[in-house]
């Protein structure tokens, strides 16, 4: 294994302890800022800007003004309708510095690889016992390629499993260097159809169905991963064409992940509308139905990852 770089920074916006439903064991989950892809239903939007961006929890606010005081932008007003003018507002986090009761917090923090392994390091007695280890997830943590490949590295280098949450949207070089230094790879899949997937993606997907199986040759193992989406991919003709694709990639599980609407609060934080409105969740008997065409396939098919 060549040098780490612990000295490498990255942009964190949450550490998660304890999942268990992220790859084996129990895990620590690294969520790392931005993402190329804008998914509509996405349930991380802080996620999506590299950037830190601000968030105003408006419940939470006591109106002391002390944030108004010192904004140096003059970004913040209660005759705003979300109390924080985005055009104006520099993310400097001067507001949420000052704000005792946390309704303005600052998401996205940069740290080093050394100081992520020190937060690790608290739960490696839990990794080594139950199997787990470590997963990054975002955002799509291959935008921060240089961070992700020297955390995986370190994460290896103390024996611990690695595993990442990735749409595979990167360069071939990009795949190549990282990957090889996951042990659990998780591919989001959420189209086959190249337009299907613009018109709710923002990008086309050929880039990442090639990368895709690029992905199932490097990493140790890998599952494919796909939201079930109302009107978008829940029928028979999607899963098909998923089950077909995935066929080629040399895998056995695929994960449904009914859609749900769980992070729509976060959208008013950070000003912004909900871009699914009332979109229902898939009925769980038209789930299993889909479950039945993935098995068809000689799959193993889980419902909820």
């Amino acid at each position: 294994m060549s040098k780490i770089k612990f000295e490498q920074e990255g942009i964190v916006f949450d550490i998660q302890r304890f999942s268990v439903h992220d790859g084996p064991g129990i895990r620590t989950i690294v969520f790392l800022k931005g993402c190329p892809l804008s998914c509509r239903w996405c349930s991380n939007p802080e996620s999506q800007q590299i950037q830190p961006q601000l968030m105003f929890e408006p419940k939470r606010c006591v109106q002391c003004h002390k944030c108004i005081a010192v904004c140096p932008a003059q970004a913040l007003s209660f005759s705003h309708p979300y109390f924080v003018d985005r055009s104006k507002c520099i993310s400097c986090g001067a507001c949420a510095e000052v704000c005792l009761p946390d309704a303005l917090v600052m998401k996205g923090e940069t740290m080093t690889v050394w100081q992520v392994m020190q937060e690790l390091q608290k739960d490696a007695t839990t990794y080594r016992r139950s199997g787990g280890g470590i997963t990054l997830s975002g955002g799509e943590p291959l935008l921060q390629s240089d961070f992700a490949r020297e955390l995986l590295k370190a994460c290896h280098n103390q024996g611990w499993n690695t595993a990442m949450e990735t749409t595979g949207f990167a360069s071939k070089e990009v795949i190549q260097e990282v990957m090889p230094h996951v042990d659990f790879a998780m591919a989001d899949l959420k189209a086959i159809d190249p337009q299907i997937h613009k018109n709710w993606t923002g990008v086309d997907n050929r880039q990442i169905l090639e990368n895709l199986l690029r992905i199932s040759q490097l990493a140790s193992k890998t599952v494919v991963r796909i939201p079930v989406i109302t009107g978008i991919n829940d029928d028979e003709f999607a899963m098909r064409g998923v089950a077909e694709f995935a066929s080629l990639m040399g895998i056995d599980t695929i994960h449904l992940l009914p859609y749900h609407s769980y992070g729509e609060n976060k959208y008013g934080l950070l000003g912004r509308t909900y871009p699914m409105g009332k979109t229902p969740s898939p009925a769980p008997e038209l789930v299993e139905s889909l479950k039945q065409v993935i098995e068809a396939h000689h799959f193993k098919c889980v419902i909820g990852g």
